[in-house]
């Protein structure tokens, strides 16, 4: 019975890893089929060599958060290179499914022991955390940059404060205040006091070089789309450029989705953002589109190959 039951698990998860992967790969396919780029549009504006820099951007992007993951495992375990690149891209192709990446939670803790599952969601809670955070911070960044540029002068940019800014203002401080009462109740065992207790015995050079990663990170898919402007020659000076793209990021992170819909969100937001700048609509959907394809088609693809060679922590 028991060499049966085990037969059973392999061929149930063997199941379970083809129908993950074989969903990532059909999604990849279906929106190749539904967005249809011009390619031959594309090529007008796209040499091999751009092609080739675009691919480096995206590789250092990715590069980033493997060792943002390695580093934040180091808290107790050491593991290798590769086998953070395993888990942040297998776990990438496990959740896109899933709004928010929230299967990237449970995908992390199959690499690990029973023992060891809250330390990895703890972990993976303060990666998406502070990447988090830094796309707040430069989005508020970027909405100052955007009023800066477009009013006068300084004093004309506090009187233009609308109403809609003092409505998110007040709501970021209802937020506080609901934090603050209900810090102690618990759901599954965790409180929003114990989290902000763990964090703050959490090492601060790893949480620091977290940040920094995060930050890094950040920027260079950021210039990646700033790079992208500049090759479909679109009119517009480089601080306007970022102040758009940080806050297109900002509201497209704050917006609840599947992780699959993420492009389309981006793409709505960068639309209404970069129009009001005199940029043409299908450069910015072209440029959005290329974007999701380096960044997100390839690590899909590749975290595929690792879902399938997965094999689950035995004890």
């Amino acid at each position: 019975m028991n060499a049966i039951s085990h037969k059973a698990k392999q061929f149930l998860l063997v199941i379970i890893k083809l129908l993950v992967a074989g969903f990532a790969l059909y999604y990849i396919y279906q929106q190749i089929e539904t967005k249809k780029p011009d390619w031959s549009l594309i090529h007008q504006y796209l040499s091999w060599k751009h092609f080739c820099f675009l691919s480096i951007l995206s590789f250092g992007n990715w590069l980033l958060e493997i060792l943002k993951w390695q580093n934040l495992v180091s808290y107790f375990r050491k593991i290798s290179f590769i086998e953070a690149t395993k888990q942040s891209l297998g776990s990438l192709t496990a959740s896109i499914f899933t709004p928010n990446r929230i299967g990237e939670y449970g995908a992390k803790a199959l690499y690990y022991p029973k023992k060891d599952v809250k330390k990895v969601i703890f972990l993976n809670f303060i990666s998406n955390t502070s990447q988090m955070i830094t796309t707040c911070f430069f989005g508020l960044l970027g909405f100052i940059l955007l009023q800066i540029k477009t009013s006068e002068t300084m004093f004309w940019f506090v009187i233009k404060i609308k109403v809609s800014h003092i409505v998110i203002f007040l709501f970021l401080i209802i937020a506080a205040i609901l934090l603050f009462r209900f810090k102690r109740i618990e759901f599954y065992g965790y409180s929003i006091e114990k989290l902000f207790a763990k964090i703050k015995d959490f090492p601060s050079n790893i949480l620091v070089t977290n940040f920094q990663l995060a930050t890094f990170r950040y920027l260079l898919f950021s210039h990646q789309f700033y790079y992208l402007l500049t090759l479909f020659d679109c009119p517009i000076n480089y601080s306007i450029a970022l102040g758009c793209i940080f806050l297109m990021y900002f509201l497209a992170s704050i917006l609840p989705s599947i992780h699959i819909m993420d492009v389309a969100i981006k793409s709505s937001v960068a639309v209404f953002l970069f129009t009001k700048f005199g940029i043409d609509e299908w450069k910015i959907l072209t440029i959005s589109t290329l974007m999701w394809f380096f960044n997100l088609f390839i690590p899909v693809g590749i975290g595929s190959y690792f879902v399938f060679r997965f094999k689950p922590y035995k004890e």
